[in-house]
């Protein structure tokens, strides 16, 4: 089972936007790569870091109106909202250390 919550086009402002704890948000789509890469350790980072952050996931070929409402034109991206706005945004697959170091203050 996944660390991961999915959500959509039509759970998007519910889980997302009205949500009480900052939410990190991984757009990816199957056919990429690097976003296959990123996301066990997303998945690490939801176990560990779950009760401070919401992690959850969006399949932007099954969800185009998202992607596209977030300006989403490359994946992966991780895309952190607190208090239902936009406070941080990663284009590109990292390695763990330099993932936690560029969320830290949304970890601890």
């Amino acid at each position: 089972m996944s660390a991961l919550a999915d959500v959509n086009d039509q759970t998007f402002e519910a889980e997302v936007i009205q949500a009480s704890l900052p939410v990190l948000v991984d757009f990816w789509a199957p056919w990429c790569g690097p976003c296959r890469q990123l996301m066990p350790i997303v998945e690490q980072l939801a176990t560990e870091h779950g009760d401070k952050i919401k992690f959850v996931k969006i399949n932007i070929d099954e969800n185009p109106q998202t992607a596209r409402q977030q300006n989403v034109v490359s994946v992966p991206t991780l895309n952190v909202f607190k208090d239902g706005q936009l406070v941080k945004a990663i284009v590109g697959a990292r390695p763990k250390p330099m993932l936690v170091a560029e969320l830290s203050e949304y970890l601890t």
